[in-house]
């Protein structure tokens, strides 16, 4: 089967042509993203306007690069079935997906399903080249951090996910964005406040980590951001100057605190929950820190650990391609053009 993907649920327009074989074997012939984040980045996170008009600009130069990539010449003839995130995300994003999906599907006369965004990140995992599908068993827990969202799902089985903890409040990336901000890094935090934390001391400020000692799999990430805000005024009240080294090891500080509850509450789930396996994914999961620490974990505990490629961990086509695959193997019934409709806050039940 050949699957046309498409992505525009925030700041990346992106198009995905993905083959899976009879033997199950997953090829991705194009993945191609054209991002936004240097547009955001003046107004300090996303503006949904400037999003969808992006992608309106975008996409069909997008769709030209993937299909020549991929070498498809005639969709009507060489793709069986389009995939395209119907949520969650920005409304005015992806609407502007979901009415290209359409025509598409409409003009060449395709199945159309409509693809959990989320979903799309914890499938991610199988896009790596050293994953043996075969070989996985269920029950699998899901640390998913991306975006507004932290949290750990349990997949009992293709298609089958359960919430079983997530943040109360801020998500471990808006964490990260926010801090950023407060230390006058830019946008996005996330990779600036890891690379910046490389040179900081940990130890030097230590701050907390909200919830690691309750009982239950949720997170709360506002009473970090707030610690943090009052130590950088409690600095400035002092007459300290925050030097480059100071807010490396502010940096590290936080860093530290923010992922040692999400690395602690995976390993507690995992145990409690006999997961055969853990799965990291969404745009966090890029982080070098977390990887190196959450596959340690995960190795001294004795269960099986994987993570999306670096290319798949954030916003990409080839991830909703899969995703609408397994979608499609569930329910083919519901792939109509003629019925999808957004929905901008979808969650896992």
């Amino acid at each position: 089967m050949t699957i046309l993907g498409i992505e525009t649920s925030c700041d990346e327009t992106a198009i995905a042509v993905l083959d899976i074989a009879d033997d199950q074997t997953i090829t991705v012939r194009s993945n191609i993203i054209s991002s936004q984040v240097h547009l955001h980045a003046e107004f300090g996170g996303v503006v949904p306007s400037l999003a969808a008009r992006e992608h309106a600009k975008n996409i069909n130069r997008v769709l030209e690069a993937a299909l020549k990539e991929a070498g498809v010449l005639d969709i009507e003839k060489e793709v069986d079935l389009i995939a395209v995130t119907y949520g969650p995300g920005l409304g005015p994003a992806l609407i502007v997906g979901i009415a290209f999906a359409k025509s598409l599907a409409m003009l060449h006369d395709k199945p159309l399903v409509g693809v959990d965004h989320m979903r799309g990140h914890i499938y991610s995992n199988w896009l790596n080249k050293s994953f043996d599908r075969k070989s996985v068993k269920f029950p699998i827990l899901n640390l998913l951090v991306s975006g507004g969202h932290t949290e750990l799902i349990l997949m009992t089985d293709y298609e089958e996910f359960k919430l079983i903890g997530e943040t109360q409040d801020d998500a471990v990336g808006e964490a990260f964005d926010k801090v950023a901000r407060l230390l006058g890094l830019g946008y996005p935090g996330g990779p600036l406040i890891s690379k910046l934390a490389e040179q900081g001391n940990l130890e030097r400020f230590p701050l907390p980590s909200p919830m690691i000692n309750s009982k239950n799999f949720d997170f709360s990430y506002s009473g970090l951001k707030t610690a943090a805000l009052y130590l950088l005024r409690d600095l400035k009240a002092t007459n300290i100057e925050l030097d480059d080294q100071i807010k490396a090891d502010i940096a590290a500080s936080f860093q530290h605190a923010a992922l040692e509850v999400l690395i602690q509450k995976t390993i507690r789930a995992a145990q409690e929950y006999n997961a055969q396996a853990i799965f990291l994914s969404g745009g966090v999961s890029a982080n070098s820190l977390l990887r190196k620490k959450l596959h340690a974990a995960a190795t001294e505990l004795g269960i099986p650990y994987s993570q999306p490629d670096l290319a798949y961990t954030g916003d990409n086509a080839a991830m909703i391609a899969l995703a609408g695959y397994f979608a499609y193997q569930k329910n083919s019934a519901t792939a109509q053009w003629q019925t999808l409709d957004m929905k901008p806050n979808l969650g896992f039940n």
